[in-house]
Parts: structure tokens; sequence; C-alpha cells
């Protein structure tokens, strides 16, 4: 049961999200900025990156509608995001995807916790500025947004088929921008 009264049984971020529709807005744009560009990193990438993070915040309802997102991208393997969940290192992504990762996991714990040998193992296997740079940046969003959901105590419904067709809706139709709650 959530911490505040939610007008509507939505899960996660989207039951705060029609709860204040103020701060929705922005956070909507962060995440379309952060999620929904192949810009450096693709669209996958990214999720994965969203999905790793809240995996190690223990946040369920992202890791799970971001790790749908990522699984809906990642076509060529039906388990990559588990994978990488309970194994980045060993998982079957590219060396430079795995030291982003790495990097990611350094900012969770906290943005100091980040070193200079991870960036430049980063750069030595291709990764350029821009996407070591969305890569803390979607780290420290997603702690964040993980933050706010489980702050507030909001649901998470443990049917993976609702979070496969909102993926396909958020990959294909609606992004984060212009979701509306429902």
């Amino acid at each position: 049961m959530a911490h505040i009264t939610l007008t509507e049984e939505l899960p996660g971020i989207r039951g705060l999200m029609a709860f204040s529709p103020k701060t929705a807005k922005p956070l909507n744009a962060l995440a379309e900025a952060l999620l929904r560009t192949d810009e450096g990193l693709s669209k996958g990438e990214r999720e994965l990156i969203a999905t790793f993070v809240s995996s190690l915040n223990d946040c369920f309802f992202c890791q799970n509608i971001h790790g749908a997102v990522a699984q809906y991208y990642a076509t060529e393997d039906e388990h990559l995001v588990q994978k990488v969940k309970a194994d980045y290192q060993n998982s079957p992504i590219s060396d430079k995807l795995k030291a982003l990762l790495s990097i990611a996991k350094s900012v969770q714990q906290g943005g100091k916790f980040v070193t200079e040998s991870q960036v430049s193992e980063a750069r030595r296997l291709g990764a350029s500025d821009f996407e070591i740079h969305d890569t803390v940046l979607i780290a420290a969003a997603f702690c964040m947004f993980n933050r706010y959901v489980d702050g507030l105590g909001t649901f998470a419904p443990d049917n993976p088929a609702m979070y496969q067709a909102r993926a396909k809706k958020i990959a294909e139709e609606t992004g984060y921008a212009n979701s509306t709650p429902n």
C-alpha cells in the first residue's frame, strides 16, 4: 500500500505521475531525453543501463518495466536482460557495454565511486565521452526514480505480461514524454 493516497490504481511511477502532473512533466521529459535516442548508445543499451541500476537498487517496478523495454529491443536473445542482471560481466553484451555498466554500478553506490581507471577502460573499449556522460546520468537519474517509486511505497504488479504490453507501447507509440498515466 502506498504511503500517500494515490487517486489512481496505477503501478509504480505511473501512479505518482497521475498524483502530481506538475512533477510528472519534467520527470517524463528527462526519461525521454535519456532513454529514447540512439545517439551514442542505442535505446536498448540505455534501457539496459536503467534496468541494471534499478536491479541494483532492488526497485521491482523500474527493473521490470525498463527490463521489458530493453528486452523488447533485444530481439536476438529473449533472456538478455536476465543474463545481464544475474552476471553482467559474463553476459553476451559488448565489452564496451560491460565497462559502462561497471561505471553505472559505481554511480549507484555513489558518484565518487567512479574511478578514472573505469573511465579509461570504457574509453579503451570505444566509449565516447558522450556515452560515458549518458551512462552516468542514466544511472544517477534511475537512483532518483527508484527512490521516488519505492520511497512512496507504490505497488508493482508481478504479471510479466503487463510489463511486456506496456514496453511495446512505450517503444512503438508513446515513449515517455508523451505518455499518459493510463
